[in-house]
């Protein structure tokens, strides 16, 4: 019974990946893949990279710099995170600002 269970969640983290994984790359607009690694025993915790979101964009329709840029977003955090989601783009809007003013340190 027991490895039943680890089998189904097994397949299900399996499958829960490889869908984050062509829905970050499918929002990207760009030709660069997403990386996603999940980290501990719960599957919820995850190291992703992925482009930032270009500036002209943080206000509307976000969109993801091409993956050449090399202006890469470095996370680790939940695996439900969205690349251009609410909290990654007040996040870079927060990050945009402190370089627009010269306010050093995170």
């Amino acid at each position: 019974m027991r490895s039943m269970q680890l089998l189904i969640s097994a397949a299900l983290v399996t499958g829960t990946l490889g869908l984050s994984v062509r829905s970050l790359s499918g929002k990207s607009h760009s030709r660069g893949p997403a990386s996603v690694t999940i980290l501990g025993r719960s599957g919820n915790y995850c190291h992703m990279k992925f482009p930032a979101i270009r500036e002209e964009t943080l206000s509307a329709n976000p969109m993801l710099k091409d993956a050449a840029s090399d202006d890469i977003i470095d996370f680790y955090g939940p695996c439900d995170h969205g690349p251009t989601g609410r909290d990654e783009i007040q996040a870079q809007e927060i990050q945009m600002q402190r370089r627009r003013y010269g306010i050093l340190g995170d």
